[in-house]
């Protein structure tokens, strides 16, 4: 793998956190839409543009190819299904969240998402933990107990966002798609839904989108381009940056939507929140540390047998 391609590999990387990580602020202009309708539009004009961007990249083909695919074959067709409802669920209670002055929570939700992953890889997968990791986790848990004792209730926002994001990537791993086919899949399943939720606004007479304002119908069309840009960025970074050098990365979001909702939204920041922070933050750096660790180990082995890198 060439330092340059690296080096572009990670600046594409950290411009899709960078991008997810303000996100919260295109949500905070949608404010006076209720966040079913912020969710119907994100998927329809999602599927929409991803249709678009798939015929103008040439993949039109294989997309056509991968749904065959997927119809002759259950387990995967079932995997894509709840994939979809598992990341329209999270799209969901983010855009909530950041709407009812809860980033901090949710900035929390994806500080924890990759300990999630890791327990739910030890439950479905059979994985086993390092001892770091082991730690790792026990440090998250009292970070997000001490939320709990703090708030009299568990701290669902962030649960719910942790564990829908680590359950869609687990189901991911049965689908093993291009990315862009992967989200045009993804919004294809639901938008039938969308769509159904959308017409019964029209006819109840709820609806925002062409009844508020030029700006509100814009920025929610601009809501499929809004999902799709980080994700098309992520998924040109990814392939060609070390998964040791992603997963610090991949902190950039939760940081920027923590110091957005402390800084420019004035959420209340406690001392609580500071001990349960660093409870999480001591989590993820030992999680981090045992990743490098590992990903060490295997350029090692593959050196040692003549593999190269």
């Amino acid at each position: 793998m060439k330092d340059n391609e690296v080096k572009v590999g990670a600046i594409q990387a950290a411009f899709s956190y960078f991008l997810w990580g303000l996100l919260p602020i295109y949500w905070k202009l949608l404010e006076q839409v209720n966040a079913d309708e912020i969710l119907a539009s994100r998927v329809i004009w999602s599927f929409v543009l991803m249709l678009l961007l798939l015929i103008a990249t040439r993949k039109w083909a294989p997309f056509v190819e991968t749904l065959k695919g997927l119809r002759k074959n259950q387990k995967r067709l079932w995997a894509l299904v709840i994939a979809s409802l598992l990341i329209s669920g999270n799209w969901f209670v983010y855009i909530w969240a950041v709407n009812h002055d809860q980033m901090i929570q949710a900035s929390l939700g994806y500080y924890i998402n990759p300990l999630v992953s890791l327990l739910l890889g030890v439950i479905f997968l059979r994985e086993k933990l390092s001892p770091l990791q082991y730690v790792s986790f026990a440090m998250a848990t009292v970070g997000v107990l001490i939320l709990s004792v703090s708030y009299g209730q568990i701290p669902w926002i962030a649960l719910a966002l942790a564990f829908s994001f680590g359950l869609y990537g687990l189901a991911k791993k049965l689908i093993k798609v291009d990315s862009s086919i992967g989200l045009t899949l993804e919004t294809m399943v639901v938008t039938p839904l969308a769509l159904g939720y959308v017409v019964y606004l029209f006819a109840a007479g709820k609806n925002m989108f062409l009844s508020s304002s030029l700006s509100t119908d814009l920025l929610l069309i601009g809501a499929g381009a809004a999902t799709a840009l980080p994700l098309l960025y992520f998924g040109k970074g990814a392939q060609k940056i070390p998964l040791s050098m992603l997963g610090f990365i991949q902190y950039i979001a939760p940081t920027l939507t923590l110091i957005l909702g402390v800084f420019f939204y004035g959420e209340h920041f406690s001392k609580t929140h500071l001990l349960s922070f660093i409870f999480i933050w001591g989590a993820l750096t030992l999680y981090s540390l045992s990743k490098t660790k590992v990903m060490n180990r295997e350029l090692k082995l593959r050196k040692g047998r003549g593999l190269g890198v």
